[in-house]
């Protein structure tokens, strides 16, 4: 997937602005609900999600679950808004050190959140809801924190223009889809280094690139 695909465009409304009148809904089911959704999501993926299988895990009736999202897709844009995927690394004093550690937890296994997310990815490309909720929790984050680390790096003395960012910005979008769907083991130390010496750096200064060639 790359940044083109996940977009928000005419999305489907909140599910409070379409939520029918009558008592109260209780929070705490909301929240029930929406683990369960993450479970599924995380552990059997999007086509296992359906509201007979969340009604009998959370042990709650389906007019539960319609009352606050109309559909699942709706539910499950809602559970990824939640999300903390993409985090700011501390300033490490280079765009090189911010870069490693924004990539870092690559080094891990998917944890819930990001298998939940994963399992949205293709599906995403033909819902609205989906989409959404990716562009929420992924898009605009990643794009908001590698701003912040151009903005460090030009801090330092280091600008990095506009055109360079945007194509910074496309590559590691894409690198991210990369990594929910098709990484099947986590990087190393040393291979998230390489990817951010031989792949990322040179996006942001060509001429970093002359030291890696053969």
């Amino acid at each position: 997937m790359h940044h083109g695909d996940v977009t928000s465009t005419n999305d489907v409304s909140a599910p409070a602005s379409t939520r029918s009148p009558g008592r109260p809904l209780s929070p705490e089911l909301s929240e029930q609900l929406v683990s369960v959704a993450v479970d599924i999501l995380a552990d059997e993926g999007w086509g296992r999600l359906n509201s007979d299988r969340v009604a009998a895990r959370a042990r709650a009736g389906k007019a539960g679950i319609y009352r606050r999202w109309p559909t699942m897709a709706a539910l499950a844009r809602h559970a990824v808004t939640g999300f903390a995927l993409v985090r700011l690394p501390e300033d490490t004093g280079s765009l090189r050190g911010d870069l490693v550690a924004l990539l870092t937890p690559w080094t891990r296994p998917l944890d819930r959140e990001e298998r939940a997310a994963a399992s949205l990815v293709g599906a995403a490309r033909h819902d609205a809801d989906l989409r959404a909720g990716l562009e929420t929790a992924v898009v605009e984050p990643l794009a908001a924190v590698l701003r912040e680390l151009a903005d460090r790096s030009t801090a330092r003395g280091q600008a990095v223009p506009d055109h360079r960012l945007s194509l910074l910005s496309t590559l590691v979008q894409a690198l991210w889809w990369e990594r929910y769907t098709a990484f099947a083991v986590p990087l190393s130390e040393r291979e998230v280094e390489e990817l951010v010496d031989e792949v990322l750096l040179p996006v942001v200064d060509p001429s970093a690139a002359v030291g890696l060639s053969v």
